[in-house]
């Protein structure tokens, strides 16, 4: 990567500068030393790859991020490794030892938005499988109440795609017999037509079925003992990571608002219109909708990546 028109810098000036720099960071700043290890790799790896770094030009810079993107650095630790550069040339600007900050022409690599979390349309029937044979193994009556409420509420969701606090904050007047349908009131008060399949309709008709006299004259679809007299977004997020366990999956990755993307991204995987799914999920602008396009996107490049007979480069996945 070094400019072949460059004496390369001397080794032993590259090194003292990162002594010294790592010795500030820990005298100056207390830095500990799992930072300060990092630091020393960051910056060792700029110098082997570019071949200098006490002299280095913003050229160099520029060309050593192109490097990192094409060994598929994530933008974090592109902008990682940048702001360690940065943090080195200010240092010997302060002591004396260059006139310039060749970091000051170059922005930071975009990161963009963090994709949000999923489940594959396996892991929910796994999860709704478990849901569903909780409520017919030997219990209480209380027991099956509960395992009745949690699985309701898990195929309410993942049929409609609501927000935590819509569904918990149902009214018992949305209950499902006989209508294809709930109307929601969302976000400012802003009401929608969400759409019902059979299996939440039986659901949710088979708890309340269940519920107790004084249960069923609640005002809340799902009404419970807590303050507001309905069931806590808590109380169902502790159920149904619950029920992940129980199916084998790992419950910190399961979640009431991990299940309202799958709602949205396997919509979309199969074809649904985006501007349905934005009106479904009751998304003011489609913006925030479009980031559901990306994790599709995402997974077809890694599917590619996984099966493709070139997508191994010359490690044995080329074809001959």
């Amino acid at each position: 990567m070094a400019s072949a028109s460059r004496v390369p810098a001397s080794p032993d000036r590259d090194l003292v500068l990162i002594d010294a720099f790592l010795d500030m960071l820990a005298a100056e700043r207390g830095a500990a030393r799992n930072t300060l290890e990092a630091y020393h790799r960051d910056l060792e790896d700029f110098r082997t790859r570019t071949g200098r770094l006490a002299d280095a030009s913003a050229e160099d810079i520029r060309t050593y991020l192109g490097d990192l993107a094409g060994r598929r650095f994530a933008p974090s630790s592109q902008a990682r490794r940048l702001s360690a550069l940065r943090q080195l040339f200010r240092f010997q600007l302060a002591e004396g030892d260059r006139s310039d900050d060749p970091t000051l022409s170059i922005d930071s690599p975009k990161q963009g938005r963090p994709l949000p979390r999923t489940m594959s349309t396996e892991d929910v029937d796994q999860l709704l499988a478990m849901a569903r044979a909780q409520c017919i193994s030997p219990q209480s009556d209380a027991r099956r109440r509960g395992a009745l409420r949690t699985l309701a509420l898990i195929e309410l969701l993942y049929a409609t795609g609501l927000r935590i606090s819509e569904l918990c904050s149902l009214p018992k007047t949305a209950e499902t017999s006989g209508k294809p349908f709930i109307i929601v009131r969302g976000k400012g008060g802003r009401e929608r037509l969400v759409p019902l399949n059979d299996a939440a309709r039986q659901a949710v008709s088979a708890y309340r079925g269940a519920l107790l006299p004084k249960q069923s004259g609640s005002q809340w679809l799902f009404p419970a003992s807590s303050r507001k007299g309905h069931v806590t977004r808590q109380a169902f997020g502790r159920d149904l990571k619950a029920v992940a366990r129980l199916a084998g999956l790992p419950a910190a990755q399961v979640s009431p608002h991990v299940l309202r993307h799958a709602f949205a991204t396997h919509l979309l995987a199969g074809g649904a219109d985006l501007r349905a799914v934005q009106m479904l999920l009751g998304h003011a602008d489609i913006s925030t909708t479009q980031i559901y396009t990306h994790i599709l996107e995402e997974r077809m490049k890694q599917l590619v990546e996984t099966h493709h007979p070139l997508a191994g480069g010359d490690q044995g996945g080329r074809l001959r």
